[in-house]
C-alpha cells in the first residue's frame, strides 16, 4: 500500500483563515502564515491554500500571502482560487506554490486543464470538485459552492483525468464542517473509476474518520481544516493512531 497523506487546509477570505459548515456560516480560524508554519512543523504531509471567494469576487489569489506562506513551510503547497489562465499558474508557481487547484474555471472552460497539463505537467494540476448529493445524484458546484452546474461528479472527474489532471480534491458539501465523517461511498466509487490520486475533503471530526476514509473510502489523502485549526486533533497523534491501525503513513 502506498503511504497515505494528511493534508491541512487553509480556507482564506480577506487574507484570513476561515472555516464554515456546509460552505456557510464562516468564522475566523487564525493567521494563515502562523497556521501554515505550525502544520509544517507538526508533520502535515501537504498544505492546501484555497482563496474561497476569489472566483465569486472575480479577482486574483493573494500572491503576496502565498509568498509569505511558502517561505515559512517545508512541505508541498497547493494553491487555489481565482485561477483562470496560464499566467495565473505561472504567477503562483513563481510565488512558491508546488501545485495549483482549479475548480470553477475548469468547469467553465475544461480546456484549461489540457493547457496546464501540457505547459506545466499533470503533477501541477489538481482539480477541486465541490459536489452535493441531490435528488439528481452528485452535482458539481462552482463559485465556492454557490452555483449548481449540470456537471455530474463521476463523469466530470473522468473527463478531467482524460484531459490531464494529476489529482482530484473532492469536497462533499453535504459533509463539510459537520464532523460526522467523509463521503466514503462516493470516494470509493471515485477511486474505483479513476487511476489518479483522490484527496478526500469534508467531514473530519474524529481520528476514526481518517481511518475510515483510507480503508473504506479508498482515498489516497485526507484533507481537514477545523479539527486542526482549533486543536481538536493533533497531527502527530493522528498519524500515530493511523499507523497503529495498520495504515501506511508518511513519516
Amino acid at each position: 500500500m502506498l503511504a497515505k497523506r494528511i493534508i491541512s487546509c487553509l480556507d482564506i477570505k480577506d487574507g484570513q483563515t476561515v472555516k464554515g459548515t456546509n460552505f456557510v456560516n464562516l468564522r475566523q480560524a487564525g493567521n494563515p502564515v502562523e497556521l501554515a508554519r505550525a502544520y509544517s512543523e507538526q508533520g502535515a504531509d501537504e498544505l492546501v491554500f484555497l482563496d474561497i471567494t476569489a472566483s465569486f469576487e472575480g479577482r486574483k489569489t493573494f500572491t503576496e500571502l502565498v509568498k509569505r506562506i511558502a517561505a515559512n513551510i517545508s512541505i508541498p503547497f497547493t494553491v487555489g482560487g481565482g485561477i483562470h489562465e496560464l499566467g495565473d499558474v505561472d504567477r503562483l508557481l513563481n510565488a512558491g506554490a508546488d501545485k495549483i487547484s482549479i475548480n470553477s474555471s475548469a468547469i467553465r472552460r475544461p480546456g484549461l486543464i489540457d493547457e496546464i497539463a501540457k505547459n506545466f505537467g499533470s503533477q501541477v494540476c489538481v482539480l477541486a470538485v465541490d459536489a452535493k448529493q441531490t435528488d439528481k445524484g452528485w452535482r458539481c458546484y462552482l463559485n465556492g459552492g454557490r452555483v449548481e452546474t449540470d456537471k455530474e461528479l463521476f463523469a466530470w472527474t473522468k473527463e478531467a483525468q482524460e484531459r490531464g489532471v494529476g489529482e482530484i480534491l473532492f469536497t462533499s458539501m453535504n459533509h463539510d464542517g459537520v464532523k460526522t465523517g467523509y463521503a466514503n461511498e462516493a470516494l470509493s466509487d471515485l477511486a474505483d473509476g479513476l487511476s489518479i490520486p483522490i484527496i478526500a475533503s469534508g467531514g473530519a471530526g474524529a481520528k476514526e474518520h481518517f481511518r475510515d476514509v483510507f480503508l473504506n473510502g479508498k482515498a489516497d489523502a485526507a484533507l481537514a481544516a477545523s479539527v486542526f485549526h482549533f486543536g481538536e486533533i493533533k497531527i502527530p497523534e493522528l498519524k500515530s493512531y493511523l499507523c497503529a491501525q495498520g495504515i501506511a503513513m508518511r513519516r
